[in-house]
């Protein structure tokens, strides 16, 4: 492979946009028969409240210890389990619901409006997988690649302050990791002076348990804080696989089926910890550390069984696999924030180094009923080693002036990867392990980003508020695939516009219109062309030719109160090019390569609701969904079709106050079909429940169940001109927890209580924005 520096034309900025969307009144009856309990608001919050969003007056910067929260952004604040709207997020206040001292990260996502974690850890936004995590607004290597899932699996979610959605990022957010929304983790913060602590312990079915502990101080000009945590957890999995595989000429079918059985066991733990100081009366300066250790243990048992177009046995046997895993993280910054002379004046810098070591060792045993003339040895062995570091440095620049708030900021960062994969063939006899050089290979990868980014917050009246901004972002990628020699670069530079619109309806209602436009560039893995060994049947690669793809996306919301009930409601449309798609092919017999091209377009469109209210003075009520069509060209056909479906998507939360110390509340989960390049997979419905009760002021019983019907399985289905594909998937099923949770310490605030949070917290819309921690950086 050549050389290549280039800048792809066929990434030139489109005026044009597809919308289609799906308008219509939902819930009717909701509103009438839903009654709030009012709420108390802080006294400073409540002249405030009474303001449209565009109106809001710039914010100061804080003077705490920590860090000083973000001017004029925070603009609405909406109870909807305690949802906080700001002009181009919502951010979903968490640290309430009483699961999450035993919930992971991964537990807390799936209550998350519109967003969806499957059991192997994928996270989709209103369908879309090309979803990028950030913790504290920026990127972690923990939360890159095939990290993500193991760690927002064993994260806990006490740590976690609130979960904010953007759909449409602004300038200031970058385009790594994915390019596509934004889900920023904001991690729990306690800024009040004195002493507080918390320790959770749980203890669940088939020896299951988890423990953490937070805790912070704060005095004078110094706070501290910290946490820990340790979990052990594992799943049963069950699947079935049945394929046909086409030949394209003659059409004859040849038919594959493979079942298996799995048992794994999951340790995790982990701590986390900063320091903050103000350095005189402008400066804050903050440290913050972390690291985490988690393994994987797994045995599965799988039975391959293959026919010939004439209906004969050439291919049956059964494989036996052991896996270990390894897998360390860790994170080290150092952060400063000056507040500048004039009002609201502030710069910010941040230096952030992460990274991630993993270790993977797979033993295969096969044992052939009918063995062909191709099979290898019967032992084998794989060793994956993967690494990843990521160094992150921002700084921003935020001066409110007379008419609005200008903003501007730069980011360097440099990302780099490194997958080395060793595979064995092992003599039966001997046990003597030779190199197999067809399935070893050394990839790595390193991402350069340069950024600069400026917006500007205008006040045009009482009524309408206008967010404008501007990126330009150069990435440089480096290829090397060492085993073969290949050494590829690429060059991109894209200038990537937004604008955010608000118009203070009335008192109680805002209008906001967003558009954005995003940059996907590929990942580590989808770019390292060496074929990589999953099984017998499964093999992977990627393609070093593949380009960015585009996303256009426009969305029209409304916050107002129906009657006494917070509501919330978007339409929103999308149109991707050049997308990035999975693409199948039969490679030898029945074995089939999984590779990814850039391959036609897509485009989508739906509506998305919150409603949030008191059915009755003990019962709570919150509801959200997702009502989208997707379309898109259909990959391994030769007609170059499209694909469409209209998937409706739904969450139902209970919670019943039995008394002042029971209290239950049952999650009604309901994810509707979703589209990929070749096929779709079929809806899925599930449920939790949780009961609290509180034995004394401090100390809480908690009882969790998940899955609570046995329902949460993956069935998918692949349909092309040359394979049809049946898969299926079932897990461990229902789990269950008990525990309790203490806290202790000063807590803060008038009478020793903390901040309201979920389930009637301060504000309505058109109140004052939270937040919940700073912004990213550019």
């Amino acid at each position: 492979m050549s050389t290549r520096h280039r800048v792809p034309t066929s990434r030139r900025p489109r005026l044009s946009l597809i919308a289609h969307v799906v308008a219509g009144t939902l819930l009717a009856p909701l509103p009438a028969l839903a009654q709030q309990a009012p709420a108390t608001p802080p006294a400073p919050l409540k002249q405030e409240a009474a303001k449209p969003a565009a109106a809001a007056a710039p914010v100061p910067a804080a003077q705490a210890p920590a860090e000083a929260p973000v001017p004029v952004e925070s603009t609405v604040t909406v109870t909807a389990t305690k949802t906080t709207n700001r002009i181009d997020r919502q951010s979903y206040d968490v640290k309430a619901d009483p699961a999450t001292s035993n919930d992971t990260v991964a537990d807390t996502l799936n209550k998350v409006p519109s967003v969806a974690v499957d059991p192997d850890g994928n996270v989709t936004l209103r369908g879309r997988s090309n979803v990028q995590i950030l913790v504290d607004g920026k990127p972690s290597a923990m939360m890159q690649g095939e990290n993500r899932a193991a760690a927002i699996a064993a994260i806990p979610a006490a740590d976690l302050d609130s979960v904010e959605v953007i759909n449409n990022p602004g300038a200031q957010f970058g385009n790594e990791g994915g390019g596509g929304p934004i889900i920023n983790l904001v991690m729990r913060r306690e800024r009040t002076p004195g002493g507080f602590a918390s320790i959770n312990a749980n203890v669940g079915t088939e020896g299951r348990y988890n423990t953490s502990a937070f805790g912070s101080y704060t005095t004078g000009r110094m706070s501290a804080q910290g946490n820990v945590y340790r979990r052990h957890d594992g799943r049963d999995s069950t699947g079935e696989t049945s394929r046909e595989r086409i030949d394209p000429v003659t059409k004859a079918v040849s038919r594959s089926m493979q079942s298996s059985n799995g048992e794994n066991s999951n340790d995790s733990a982990g701590f986390s910890g900063s320091v903050s100081y103000n350095v005189g009366e402008k400066d804050v300066a903050a440290i913050t550390a972390s690291f985490s250790e988690s393994s994987n243990d797994s045995e599965s048992l799988d039975r391959y069984r293959n026919t010939n177009s004439r209906g004969v046995v050439d291919n049956e046997y059964q494989r036996t696999s052991l896996r270990e895993s390894r897998n360390r993280n860790y994170s080290l910054g150092a952060r400063l924030d000056h507040k500048g002379d004039q009002p609201g004046e502030v710069f910010k810098t941040d230096l952030r180094m992460s990274g991630t070591d993993g270790d993977t060792d797979a033993r295969y045993a096969t044992a052939w009923t009918v063995r062909p003339s191709s099979a290898g040895a019967a032992g084998n062995r794989q060793d994956n080693d993967t690494e990843t570091r990521i160094i992150d440095f921002t700084g921003d620049y935020e001066l409110p002036g007379e008419h609005g708030v200008f903003k501007t900021g730069y980011k360097v960062a440099r990302n780099r990867s490194v997958f080395d994969t060793a595979y064995f063939d092992v003599d039966a006899a001997t046990f003597g392990e030779r190199p197999n050089t067809s399935r070893t290979n050394r990839f790595e990868l390193t991402d350069t980003t340069l950024a600069l980014y400026g917006t500007y917050q205008w006040r045009v009246n009482e009524k309408w508020g206008v967010l404008g901004g501007l990126r330009g972002e150069y990435a440089d990628l480096d290829m090397n695939q060492v085993t073969t020699r290949i050494h590829a670069t690429n060059h991109y530079f894209d200038a990537i516009p937004s604008a955010f619109v608000t118009y203070g309806l009335s008192d109680d209602t805002t209008l906001r219109l967003s558009y954005a436009r995003r940059i996907r560039r590929p990942g580590q893995n989808e770019l390292n062309p060496f074929v990589v060994y999953r099984d017998e049947l499964n093999v992977s690669s990627g393609n070093p030719n593949l380009q960015p793809s585009n996303t256009d996306s426009l969305e029209l919301g409304m916050e107002t109160k129906l009657g006494k009930v917070d509501t919330t409601v978007r339409l929103y449309a999308r149109r991707d090019t050049d997308l990035i798609s999975e693409r199948r092919f039969f490679i030898a017999n029945d074995v089939l390569l999984t590779t990814r091209e850039n391959a036609g377009s897509s485009q989508s469109g739906g509506i998305e609701f919150n409603f949030s209210g008191r059915a009755t003075p003990k019962l709570t009520v919150n509801v959200n969904g997702n009502i989208g069509y997707t379309e898109q060209t259909v990959l391994g056909s030769v007609n170059d079709g499209k694909r469409s479906a209209t998937s409706i998507s739904g969450r139902a939360r209970l919670a019943y106050q039995i008394d002042p110390t029971n209290r239950f509340q049952l999650m009604l989960n309901a994810q509707g079909k979703t589209l990929f390049g070749e096929g779709y997979r079929q809806p899925v419905r599930t449920a939790d429940f949780n009961y609290s009760r509180n034995l004394t002021p401090a100390l809480t019983l908690l009882v969790n169940i998940n899955d609570l019907f046995d329902s949460q399985k993956m069935e998918s289905i692949t349909e092309t001109d040359i394979l049809r594909e049946y898969s299926l998937r079932r897990f461990g099923g229902r789990v269950a927890f008990v525990g309790l949770s203490y806290r202790f310490g000063s807590f803060g605030g008038p009478g020793g209580q903390r901040r309201p949070m979920m389930f009637g917290g301060p504000g309505g819309p058109g109140g004052p924005g939270g937040g919940g921690g700073r912004g990213p950086g550019g």
